[in-house]
């Protein structure tokens, strides 16, 4: 199992954790990931890290694939590659209804097919194999609509891409996990619970890499957790709750908020509709005080070094192949690289 260095998107102001990122370079993780929701990008802080490590892989977790045009991802994933030495990652997702039409301000659409699509134009880009020309649901590549000037053609990319650059999805529902499985080379899995994977994941990987004739020792796993060190555990727990009520409560409306549904998949039936109804109420205090103990065990690593140490076992039982910790402080990363690395 490798370990990887989440750390996500900023606040108000964007200050990167180049002491974490830097240490995790010298230690030999496999790769630090960035993210976006609707302030900073995820491309910028990876170039401004790139130019300040030496070894470890750049990835996004996750580029939003309704804010960029395929081909927009595409250049940009293989500019940033080849500045990089061939260290890029590229990590996409779909974001939710509420960012994607509220932020973006373009239709959410039909998940499945729109992603399909965009990680097969992307796919071809980087191959450079023929000119791009692709007439799907979603995508009409040259356009050839209405409005079209009939000018448009068929072309390849002046800069040529890694073929075989990895691509992640980040997915949750059933139905995208397996699209993730069939396509993908990686998935990025949020609040990912090892003790929970195979009655709500296993059979979605395996009915994904079965549609896409895969190799499961090739498909990387590659969940995030947060990780706090501390002697302290209830403190330690009481430090991931905010995150997990926000997510569970607050991110999507009622019916269709993908994280709650997930808290219900892992049983917690009850609690997430307790976070939920607090959180959108506008009570987010009681919201977290909501969230369950053993939820945050599930998805987190809290607590002594020992328990860490014994409560790693779960996701080493799990078909695991990148670690990604969210980390707050330097020594860490360092003790989670003595414990698995």
């Amino acid at each position: 199992m490798r370990l990887g260095l989440m750390i996500g998107y900023s606040g108000a102001t964007i200050e990167l954790p180049m002491p974490l990122v830097q240490e995790a370079d010298r230690m030999g993780y496999y790769a630090v990931w960035t993210g976006e929701a609707y302030g900073s990008d995820a491309i910028t802080p990876l170039a401004w890290i790139g130019a300040q490590t030496a070894r470890i892989r750049l990835g996004t977790a996750i580029m939003q694939m309704p804010a960029r045009s395929p081909a927009m991802t595409a250049m940009t994933a293989i500019t940033l590659d080849q500045l990089s030495g061939g260290r890029f990652l590229l990590g996409l997702g779909l974001s939710g209804p509420q960012v994607v039409e509220g932020w973006h301000g373009v239709p959410y659409g039909k998940p499945l097919t729109k992603t399909r699509e965009y990680v097969e134009i992307v796919r071809t880009i980087l191959k450079r194999e023929r000119p791009l020309e692709h007439h799907g649901a979603h995508y009409d590549i040259p356009y050839s609509g209405p409005d079209a000037t009939g000018l448009g053609k068929p072309l390849k990319s002046i800069i040529h891409g890694r073929a075989d650059m990895p691509i992640y999805l980040a997915s949750i529902g059933p139905k995208n996990v397996a699209l993730t499985a069939e396509i993908a080379d990686g998935w990025l899995p949020i609040f990912f619970s090892p003790r929970h994977y195979e009655s709500v994941y296993a059979p979605y990987i395996r009915e994904g890499l079965a549609a896409g004739g895969r190799d499961a020792a090739a498909f990387d796993i590659a969940p995030s957790v947060p990780v706090i060190v501390s002697d302290d555990l209830d403190s330690a727990r009481a430090a991931i709750k905010p995150q997990l009520a926000l997510y569970i409560g607050g991110m999507g409306a009622k019916g269709r908020n993908f994280y709650n549904d997930l808290a219900v998949r892992y049983g917690y039936e009850d609690a997430a509709a307790m976070i939920q109804d607090l959180y959108l109420a506008g009570d987010k205090m009681k919201a977290i005080y909501a969230v369950p103990d053993a939820l945050v065990d599930d998805v987190a690593l809290v607590g002594p070094v020992d328990r860490i140490r014994d409560r790693l076992q779960l996701w080493r039982e799990a078909p695991i192949g990148t670690l990604n910790i969210m980390a707050f402080d330097v020594e860490t990363v360092r003790v989670m690289a003595e414990l698995v690395l």
